[in-house]
């Protein structure tokens, strides 16, 4: 009788810490169904040294403890560029005030022969005042999109010198430490699934 009390005993503290198990899972945050792709842990830390809209050169560092959108593009892009821009302009837009200042738009141009600094800060303005706009040589450019596996090309100049530059779409999100946390497709996501994603980007400490 005793050994069959104890077994019970043993059974239902059991049973107790695994029910206290799932409901601590529950409320964890890591809960989170992201609509982007998960990317924690399968890219470096966001790490650069490039030139801002004022000529001055400027490291992640300084933007540390904020979320920050990385997108690589350039001026004269018809519709990628544009349309990017203007999608995740909106998204922060409409993120509760509390953590709007929190999170960083990062227009990289990949076309320093003729994104000047002061180009890229007119078409940075364009669609938001808050959009961080950098670019930077060549060999720079191309090592930072060598960090985060992208690439970029230029296509062979017309008559008038004017060219075309391939580069992708992808926006890569970091977190407040500079950790690459979500891969987002704009033209795959709504702009609610990227508001929600950026809402519990923020909400958690890192």
């Amino acid at each position: 009788m005793k050994l069959r009390t104890t077994r019970s005993f043993r059974y239902h503290v059991t049973g107790i810490l695994a029910l206290s198990a799932l409901t601590l899972a529950g409320c964890s945050g890591d809960q989170y169904d992201w609509n982007a792709k998960d990317i924690s842990g399968l890219m470096p830390e966001l790490d650069y040294q490039l030139t801002d809209t004022n000529g001055e050169s400027v490291s992640a560092e300084e933007t540390s403890g904020n979320i920050r959108m990385l997108s690589f593009g350039f001026t004269s892009c018809p519709d990628i560029c544009p349309t990017t821009l203007q999608k995740l302009s909106r998204a922060v837009d409409e993120l509760p005030e509390a953590i709007r200042k929190d999170v960083k738009i990062m227009f990289v141009s990949v076309d320093p022969n003729r994104d000047t600094p002061e180009r890229v800060k007119s078409y940075v303005e364009f669609f938001s005042n808050s959009i961080i706009g950098l670019t930077g040589s060549e060999e720079n450019l191309r090592a930072l999109s060598k960090r985060y596996r992208t690439t970029f090309g230029y296509a062979e100049p017309d008559e008038k010198g004017n060219y075309d530059v391939s580069h992708s779409s992808a926006v890569y999100v970091f977190d407040r430490e500079g950790k690459a946390r979500l891969l987002v497709r704009p033209e795959q996501q709504s702009l609610d699934e990227l508001k929600s994603d950026l809402s519990e980007l923020a909400r958690r400490a890192g």
